[in-house]
C-alpha cells in the first residue's frame, strides 16, 4: 500500500531524505522568485502579507541543503485557513501540520517536491505563520549572516560538521544548530 507524505513517520523522513548539503546554487534565488509567483497567483491575496526566502539556501556561498526554504507572513485569523490550504495544494503543496489550540506557537509546514518512494524533484518547505510568530525570528538570522559573510562561512562549517552525525536525524541536524543560531541572533542585537 503506498502511503502519502501525511502518514509517514520521523524515521521514514530520516531514511527516505537523509541530510545531504551541496554547493551554493546561484540559481535558487530565481528558483525561489518564480515560486513565490506562483503562489501569489493562486493564493488569495488577504491570506498573505508577505513571501520571503530564508535558510540557508538564501545565503550566497554557503553549502546548504538544496531545499528552497519560504516564509509566509499569514494573518492569524487565516491560519489552518482550509481554502489557502487547498489553493497551495493546487500548485504541489502537501501541509503536514494540523491546527494545534494548546500550543500557541503552532504554524502551517507544507513541503512540496518530495515523492512517497524517496525521491525528489526540486524541494520547497513552506512555514506559515503570524507575524509576532517566533518563526519571523529566522528573517534576522538571513539578514545577519547575508551581511556578515565570515558569520556565514562559520554557519556553513557547522552544518559541514553535523551533516555526517545527523545524517539520518533531521530534527537533530535542525537542534544541533540552535547555540549558533541564538548566538548569532545576539550578536545582531549589538
Amino acid at each position: 500500500m503506498n502511503r502519502t507524505l501525511k502518514e509517514f513517520t520521523k524515521e521514514d523522513w530520516d531514511i527516505l531524505f537523509p541530510i545531504e548539503l551541496v554547493e551554493h546554487n546561484s540559481e535558487w534565488s530565481s528558483i525561489f522568485e518564480s515560486e513565490k509567483k506562483k503562489i501569489n497567483e493562486i493564493t488569495d491575496s488577504k491570506f498573505l502579507n508577505r513571501i520571503e526566502h530564508f535558510g540557508s539556501s538564501s545565503i550566497p556561498n554557503i553549502k546548504s541543503k538544496p531545499y528552497i526554504d519560504i516564509l509566509i507572513e499569514v494573518p492569524r485569523n487565516f491560519l489552518f485557513n482550509e481554502k489557502l490550504i487547498k489553493q497551495l495544494e493546487s500548485i504541489g503543496y502537501t501541509c503536514l501540520t494540523q491546527p494545534d489550540s494548546e500550543n500557541e506557537n503552532n504554524y502551517m509546514i507544507l513541503v512540496k517536491g518530495y515523492h512517497p518512494n524517496g525521491t525528489c524533484d526540486q524541494v520547497f518547505h513552506m512555514h506559515a505563520c503570524p507575524k509576532d510568530h517566533p518563526m519571523m525570528i529566522q528573517l534576522e538570522f538571513r539578514d545577519f549572516l547575508f551581511a556578515n559573510p565570515e558569520r556565514a562561512k562559520e554557519y556553513e562549517k557547522l552544518k559541514t560538521q553535523l551533516e555526517q552525525e545527523y545524517k539520518n536525524d533531521r530534527s537533530g541536524y535542525r537542534i544541533a544548530k540552535t547555540d549558533f543560531i541564538t548566538e548569532t541572533l545576539e550578536l545582531a542585537k549589538e
